[in-house]
């Protein structure tokens, strides 16, 4: 029996598992994050093992035929250092493209960032992170110093007094967290949902606000008003503990509650409600997650959130405050240690002098030899193949085909390249249009540290012997640095190189210097910072000052500016995107694990929309936005706004339609929300764009 971690969201729940032939997954009582739950994702996550869809062996690709046939080991990555070595003698180093994973752990994140910028030399790494919690990280950043997906333990949600949980269906993507709405509510506390849809997440709410997508900006400065005018403002705390209020409050004057109606259609009367759960409380939390930070405005979003939590006097404060609901695996740890094109290990920024020297020393490279900043993860996809761009790209932990905005754009791009290598455990739709695929261990096959929504780290124990000719993405790293020549060695035991890792990290934002693998068995986990092995960690940030050189927090006066695509005659509709219970991300695992439901892609959509255009549920739709079409079956639901439809983006068609319009800070694609029109698929073949179904009357 060994402790370990599920796979899949940014929880990580503790599990045992049992069995080799037939692993079992069964409840770790012990683990503090979970406590034993597990959602049906996290029971069935040994479905994999066995299964005739794990890749086995390397694979190439004909481009004359477009067949694969399986090669050995040698020969694939002499043939991707072969190429690889002739594309930088041509093209130089940024020829070279690197897309790496959320679901990465922290010493495959770790090592495939010192691979680029040292075995490669290019600076063109990005990775999926970028479009999970990109929006949330910069606003974190610029409002306390640092950011930290949750600055405090998620069992501390429990003895708060009001939780507002604005675009998070935590209920459905993280369900063992949904325990302590249930518990807070217990206590007589309250729970607030912001989602132009009600969710099995806003079935446990005791207000629940539906804005149209793209207007929670407009809500916040509607609060914010709202807190102002009434008097409510914490202004001791704001004196003492913030700067930057005074501008606030004169940006927010102009944002009455009957102009936030206009804006969001969230009747004045809920607005009002909301402001008096805010102002009753002495204890209040407010936290985003993707609905809220997947847009061109998601920063300022952010931004307009956390100035509501400052204003409350919550911030820095035992059961009080902001936070992110992280969504990926290791969102947090994947963010922090160097596979993001502007930054290095530790949350170090890439044209930091200071950490260019420290890092450059631990890897033992000269600091003028590290490259400088690249393109972030959609940037970087949408110039591949150009002149400009890479013209290889290798690709670990992401299935880019699936889960790119304007997705149609992205696999042309993906197909235009010289080399599309892609490490994987089975034949995903990116892996199956690469001209190299290579068979990696799954998480159950391996050991490495993951980073939680807590800033908890924790460690992932192997507890099963991965495939004959399978390879970990640490001995693939290593391999590929070897025929390229690398200056310097790339260790392929995990251990080894977390501990590495943590001497990178030393003396950064990040920092995981006093974390040892024995530390996080003993400890169940350990919350950075924690610079060295007699600090005990910090489960909750910022008690006695902000990350920011006086120690305060910002205040930002931050402006609505709309989604960056509004409705029109040809597309009257706003489409936004999301999850479902039994699947994850781009569904490349959890499609392929026969106990968990695959329904399929479906449109939500309202029954007065239904009824316009002549459908009924289970009948199929065709969704168009001004990127593509894809057609589904119907789900007629009450629980959807009626100007609004809802795909999910487990299935590839979701994001042919999104659109890639980015946040100007973060560079978050606006996954969230578009223009669309939808009609009855059997319509669809004849009808013209002047007779797309529009908002109900």
């Amino acid at each position: 029996m060994t402790d370990t971690h599920c796979p899949y969201c940014s929880l990580q729940c503790g599990m045992k598992v049992t069995g080799r032939r037939s692993p079992e997954v069964s409840a770790w009582p012990e683990f503090p994050v979970n406590e034993g739950a597990l959602c049906r994702k996290g029971w069935t996550a040994t479905g994999l093992v066995g299964s005739r869809e794990r890749l086995t062996t390397p694979l190439l690709r004909d481009r004359a035929t477009g067949e694969f046939r399986p090669v050995g080991w040698d020969e694939a990555l002499g043939v991707v250092a072969d190429r690889l070595r002739a594309l930088r003698a041509a093209h130089g180093p940024d020829t070279v493209g690197v897309f790496g994973g959320g679901g990465l752990t922290n010493e495959k994140a770790y090592q495939l960032g010192k691979f680029a910028r040292v075995a490669l030399g290019t600076s063109q790494i990005d990775y999926n992170g970028r479009w999970c919690m990109s929006s949330a990280a910069s606003a974190g950043t610029k409002a306390f110093g640092l950011d930290r997906g949750l600055p405090f333990p998620l069992a501390d949600l429990e003895q708060t007094d009001v939780v507002v949980l604005v675009g998070s269906n935590l209920a459905e993507t993280m369900p063992p967290a949904a325990r302590h709405l249930d518990r807070l509510r217990e206590r007589g506390g309250r729970v607030v949902v912001v989602d132009p849809r009600v969710t099995a997440t806003a079935e446990r709410a005791d207000l629940v606000v539906q804005p149209v997508p793209g207007t929670d900006l407009a809500l916040a400065l509607g609060v914010l008003h709202l807190l102002v005018a009434g008097g409510h403002v914490d202004e001791e705390y704001v004196a003492t503990r913030t700067t930057g209020f005074d501008d606030v409050r004169r940006a927010v004057a102009a944002w009455w509650p009957e102009r936030v109606e206009r804006v969001t259609g969230v009747p004045v009367e809920e607005l009002r409600a909301l402001v008096a759960l805010l102002t009753g409380a002495d204890k209040v939390v407010v936290l985003t997650a993707r609905g809220a930070e997947q847009h061109s405005q998601g920063t300022d979003t952010v931004l307009a959130w956390i100035d509501v939590a400052l204003a409350l006097g919550q911030c820095g404060t035992t059961y009080g405050g902001y936070g992110c609901l992280t969504g990926q695996g290791n969102g947090q740890g994947g963010r922090e240690h160097g596979q993001k094109a502007d930054q290095l290990p530790g949350y170090r920024m890439i044209d930091d002098p200071a950490a260019r020297e420290h890092v450059a020393g631990v890897w033992g490279v000269p600091a003028d030899q590290l490259p400088g900043r690249g393109r972030s993860a959609y940037e970087l996809l949408d110039v591949l193949g150009t002149p400009t761009g890479p013209q290889a790209l290798l690709v670990f932990g992401s299935n880019i085909v699936v889960s790119a905005p304007n997705a149609t754009h992205v696999t042309r791009r993906l197909e235009s390249l010289d080399l599309l290598v892609v490490a994987d455990l089975v034949l995903s739709e990116t892996a199956a249009i690469a001209d190299v695929v290579l068979p990696v261990t799954q998480w159950a096959e391996e050991t490495g540290t993951m980073t939680n929504l807590e800033g908890r780290v924790i460690l992932r124990q192997q507890a099963l012997t991965p495939p004959t000719g399978v390879r970990s993405d640490l001995e693939v790293l290593h391999g590929l640095a070897v025929r390229l020549e690398a200056p310097v060695p790339f260790a392929t035991d995990p251990e080894e190189v977390f501990a590495e890792l943590g001497r990178a990290s030393a003396g950064g934002r990040a920092d995981y210097a006093g974390i040892t693998y024995d530390r996080i068995r003993a400890e169940h986990g350990v919350f950075w910072p924690c610079p060295d092995a007699d600090h005990p960690g910090t489960p909750r940030m910022f008690l006695d000052g902000f990350a920011t050189p006086d120690g305060r927090a910002r205040f930002h006066a931050v402006e609505h500016r709309g989604a960056a695509e509004q409705p029109c005659a040809d597309y009257p509709l706003h489409l936004t995107t999301g999850r479902v219970l039994a699947q994850y991300q781009s569904g490349a695992q959890t499609r392929r694990v026969r106990a968990l439901t695959d329904t399929g892609p479906f449109v939500e959509l309202h029954p007065l929309l239904a009824r316009r255009l002549g459908t009924a549920d289970g009948e199929p739709v065709t969704v168009t936005t001004r990127r593509g079409s894809m057609t589904a079956p119907a789900r007629v639901v009450a629980t959807i706004r009626p100007d609004t439809v809802f795909v999910p983006f487990h299935w590839v068609g979701a994001n042919r339609l999104t659109n890639d319009a980015l946040d100007p800070s973060s560079r978050m694609p606006e996954f969230k929300v578009c223009a669309a029109s939808v009609m009855a698929a059997g319509r669809a073949s004849g009808a013209t764009r002047e007779q797309p179904a529009g908002v109900p009357a």
